[in-house]
């Protein structure tokens, strides 16, 4: 039975236009005729095949965003919900190292570095929805590792793998979003799915410093491990594929099925091998960073702040600890502050981010890159960041009322994601051939210093104290400040050099 559509036939090599397929020679009347391949398509219109995800109807688009997002919700919020308990874990497990008690919240960091090699061609290769379900299953069996671990080393092994599978959602939901949504649709649903990703870490210590108290640290891990088990269940029936080439292979293979005719092929199918496209998803983001400083310099910077915060989320339930006398549960309230930063710079730019690239367009103005980094100077985020370590910081050595230090890691919050936000859409503007690279190349670098940089965290509090301490974060993050702005003004000469250019 044919198909509904009508299928694009490639010319075959009897046409003196052409050449056979796979060859750059035209036709010597020597080689045999090849077989015309039938290139499988959406069916025309395109606006009304029921197949393409962009056509589903809103109840299927939202239920699958929805659930990805519940996802992207769990996964960081399991990142952070440790940081409240590690005092009770370091005496359940009889040790008192501080390199154990940053890397035991850190690590998980480590794996959202790892798990974007990895699950972003797998997505490519398979399919999304694949990827989310067994990604889901392993996520639930580590983190009910987490709960079981009889030694600092298990648990560490643990968390490192939870982060690495549960990564999923948040490094190809928003591929999801573009399967699903034409680009005039995308806001609402991306500002949705990211919610879930700023909100995580702000609840995780809240839910794990109140059933630590109640319950104990490890029913912390089983409390979530059955919600994520409901969830990996409810994903099972109805996330769907969303991803077109997988989609349009499937079709293509019905096709030949059906009629038992051999030539028809997805028109979005690839010639290159399973092997070199792994290679090529995981080699480019290492290359990015080697061979174009463009990006090291952004990334870096990214990378440093991101490792900050990870310090001040390792380090959060000592100091208002020691220093205000709170519980374990009021330790974990502590976060609520920076998540409210957080918010308002997420609403900020959610309003203000095309603003400046609409008003050049109205002028008749060029649009660049650059004009994402306005973003970042004018609030300042830049330095709303190192300002906000310096009242923590100091506001804690002098022992100030507990809402002055609240007031610096909002601050800080407000600061970290107008930067993050800033820079990664400038990053996406500039290398839009190569998007999926560069933020890649951005995640690895910024988990990687997420669960490194924190280690130091105690130690340095130790030798110099509450002030001195976060004030010597805050002149690291401050030496970085002027990054935005050099690129802000001077990024579309900077880019032209042959030296800041991708050598792809």
């Amino acid at each position: 039975m044919l198909p509904a559509h009508r299928p694009e036939k490639l010319p075959s090599t009897s046409s003196p236009e052409s050449a056979p397929l796979g060859t750059g020679e035209g036709d010597h009347g020597t080689e045999p005729e090849a077989e015309p391949i039938i290139s499988v398509g959406w069916d025309e219109p395109e606006d009304q095949d029921r197949e393409n995800p962009l056509n589903w109807s809103p109840v299927v688009k939202w239920t699958n965003i929805l659930t990805i997002s519940v996802i992207s919700f769990l996964v960081p919020l399991v990142s952070s919900m440790l940081a409240p308990a590690v005092q009770l874990v370091m005496q359940d497990f009889e040790t008192e190292s501080t390199s154990f008690a940053t890397f035991s919240v850190s690590i998980f960091v480590l794996g959202f570095a790892c798990g974007p090699l990895l699950l972003a061609p797998l997505s490519e290769l398979y399919g999304r929805a694949i990827v989310y379900n067994v990604t889901n299953v392993l996520f639930l069996a580590f983190t009910v590792l987490c709960a079981v671990s009889r030694n600092p080393p298990m648990l560490l092994l643990s968390r490192f793998l939870s982060g690495f599978a549960g990564v999923a959602t948040i490094t190809i939901g928003s591929g999801t979003i573009a399967d699903l949504m034409p680009r005039e649709k995308r806001g609402k649903a991306v500002s949705v799915w990211s919610v879930g990703t700023i909100l995580g870490p702000m609840v995780g210590p809240i839910i794990g410093g109140y059933v630590t108290e109640v319950a104990g640290w490890r029913w912390m891990f089983w409390a979530v491990s059955i919600v994520i088990g409901v969830v990996t269940i409810f994903a099972f029936f109805v996330l769907s594929e969303t991803y077109p080439a997988v989609l349009l292979e499937r079709k293509a293979a019905r096709l030949r099925r059906e009629t038992g005719d051999h030539r028809y092929r997805s028109k979005l199918a690839s010639d290159v091998s399973s092997a070199e496209l792994f290679r090529r998803s995981i080699i480019r983001p290492t290359k990015m960073l080697i061979c174009c400083p463009l990006v090291t310099i952004m990334c870096s910077y990214v990378a440093v702040l991101y490792g900050i915060l990870y310090l001040l989320f390792a380090t959060y339930s000592f100091v208002f600890k020691e220093v205000y006398g709170f519980s374990t549960f009021a330790a974990g309230l502590v976060f609520i502050t920076g998540g409210v930063g957080t918010l308002l710079g997420l609403l900020y730019t959610g309003r203000f981010s095309d603003r400046s690239l609409k008003k050049q367009a109205a002028a008749g103005k060029p649009v660049t890159p650059e004009h994402r980094l306005p973003l970042v100077i004018t609030l300042p985020g830049a330095l709303a960041f190192p300002l906000g370590l310096f009242i923590y910081g100091w506001s804690v050595e002098v022992r100030a009322h507990w809402i002055v230090p609240q007031l610096g890691t909002a601050v800080t919050g407000l600061g970290s994601i107008l930067v993050f936000i800033g820079i990664q859409t400038y990053l996406i503007d500039a290398f839009e051939e190569y998007a999926a690279s560069v933020i890649g190349a951005n995640a690895v670098l910024r988990g990687t210093a997420g669960a490194l940089i924190p280690l130091c965290g105690l130690n340095l509090y130790n030798v110099l104290g509450w002030g001195w301490g976060n004030s010597l974060l805050a002149f690291v993050a401050l030496a970085f400040a002027p990054v935005p702005w050099v690129f802000g003004v001077y990024g579309a000469r900077i880019r032209s050099f042959k030296f800041f250019q991708l050598k792809a």
